[in-house]
């Protein structure tokens, strides 16, 4: 078998268990919701300081990140990787420092990333995470040991890279983007902290992706659909061309199912590459789920074993093969071995994901999805009937204008009694009056407000309408994340951005 660039062999078997198709129950660890507690709510405590110094250095983040937002989005690239190539080199190749899980796909990716990260923390290891878009706070995207980089050292990552940015700028245009820049910062601050091993998140694409200047040992594929079609191209081969870019040289593939063109793509870049492909369905698989209160039971065969009745609290179908597909990359990276079960249960149990399936509110339920096409609609969809089961249910949406807003609406159409659009900021927003005349278009009920609360309380009057007091009703809010952002900000201000 193809040996991923991993973990110490030193230190693998400590981390493994038996090597059995069913794994037994061993000794626990540290309980994954003591450590959360420990952690909640703070900076990890990384570099306290008094409160004016506080305030200083969370302005400075401010400052920067509007500075960085500056810079060429993320979508306004030119096919080329020779600017981050040339920054990182100048930085000593950092991201050669550590065993990286490359994750790239069109939905999922972030919850996979997730996952994977609270599977390897779980082994105690020192975990680098770099995700994208954020909801709420710039630093979201850089996480170490589950936790954002704190202020200071958000401020010190790019103090640290500042002078040759400026240096690559100088040598000519395009300046670097965006999406470049924080790249460099995080494969920068994981090389100094430093960490045990990467989670890093594509942002788009894959083959000119900023991300794929690493060499990853281990590759997953979430599901690949059609997004982002102004960039990646109009077809699924082109999109999946694109996205298979992150396959190297011998590296061990995990991949979720995937239309039949699709697989074709991947086994292809896989037969040029050299590289191991482990596909859902054949290689491994969700043998069961049990929906249940704020989550599910799963067991998971892999390609070294099975794991049993793993809670995983996360709502929805496709977040079950997420686990999958996370636990398969962790497995992989710590030598292809069945892992120690009560770890990884450990594990799963820690995982967050905000603004997937996230309830920020009850009476009525009010819950937050940042499924913004119709490949993650089709998922929203009936992941809200079978773990709510709402009697009547209103959606709020708002898109980017680049999207295929009709399409998505349509597939949540059947799952909504009503659907209210409301404005976002950004220049990549629909118009409302757009948005207004698409909704109409999907749905017999359809309304448009001038903002999220004016959203929210006319869904809440819509909803309040029937007239059976013990309806279960729902609000749904999805479109983007952007606006699942909003409102988590609006309705969990206290929310943990970990």
């Amino acid at each position: 078998m193809t040996e991923p660039k991993g973990i110490d062999p030193e230190l693998i078997p400590y981390l493994l268990g038996e090597d059995q198709a069913k794994l037994e129950e061993e000794e626990s660890q540290l309980d994954a919701v003591e450590v959360a507690e420990l952690l909640g709510g703070t900076d990890n405590d990384r570099d306290p300081v008094d409160p004016v110094d506080e305030v200083a250095v969370r302005a400075r983040v401010r400052e920067l990140a509007t500075t960085l937002f500056a810079r060429a989005p993320e979508h306004d690239f030119d096919p080329s990787l020779a600017r981050i190539e040339g920054l990182l080199d100048i930085l000593g190749s950092p991201q050669d420092a550590y065993p990286i899980i490359h994750i790239a796909g069109t939905n999922g990716k972030t919850s996979t990333a997730r996952i994977a990260d609270a599977l390897l923390g779980a082994f105690d290891l020192k975990v680098g995470r770099f995700t994208s878009p954020h909801l709420r706070d710039i630093r979201e995207r850089i996480t170490v040991e589950g936790e954002p980089l704190s202020p200071q050292q958000f401020v010190d990552a790019w103090d640290d890279i500042a002078p040759y940015v400026a240096m690559m700028d100088e040598k000519g245009s395009p300046k670097l983007s965006f999406f470049e820049v924080l790249t460099a910062m995080a494969y920068a601050a994981f090389a100094d902290y430093p960490v045990d091993v990467a989670v890093i998140e594509t942002g788009m694409g894959g083959v000119w992706d900023a991300t794929n200047v690493a060499n990853a040992g281990v590759a997953v594929l979430t599901h690949i659909d059609r997004d982002h079609q102004q960039w990646l191209g109009d077809t699924l081969e082109e999109i999946a061309t694109e996205k298979v870019g992150i396959i190297k040289e011998k590296t061990i593939v995990v991949a979720e199912k995937q239309t039949d063109e699709v697989e074709a793509i991947i086994r292809d870049r896989c037969s040029q590459t050299d590289s191991v492909l482990w596909m859902e369905g054949v290689d491994w698989e969700v043998v069961d789920r049990q929906p249940g209160v704020g989550g599910q039971m799963i067991t998971l065969r892999t390609p070294a074993g099975v794991y049993e009745d793993l809670f995983v609290p996360l709502l929805g179908k496709h977040q079950a093969s997420n686990a999958g597909a996370a636990l398969v990359a962790v497995e992989a990276i710590l030598g292809g071995k069945a892992l120690k079960a009560d770890v990884v249960d450990a594990g799963m149990q820690g995982v967050r994901s905000p603004g997937r399936l996230e309830v920020l509110r009850g009476s009525p339920a009010i819950v937050v999805d940042s499924a913004h096409n119709p490949d993650g609609a089709a998922a929203l969809g009936p992941a809200l009937v079978e773990s709510f089961a709402f009697d009547y249910t209103v959606g709020v949406y708002s898109a980017m204008r680049d999207k295929n807003i009709e399409a998505t609406l349509a597939e949540m159409e059947p799952f909504l009694d009503a659907i209210v659009v409301v404005p976002m900021d950004g220049p990549r927003a629909a118009e409302l009056s757009d948005l207004e005349e698409i909704a109409a278009d999907v749905f017999d009920e359809a309304y448009a407000e001038e903002g999220l609360v004016a959203g929210i309380d006319r869904a809440a009057a819509l909803v309040d309408r029937t007239n059976d007091p013990q309806a279960n009703k729902g609000i749904v809010i999805f479109g983007s994340v952007v606006l699942a952002g909003e409102a988590t900000a609006l309705l969990r201000p206290d929310q943990r951005l970990g």
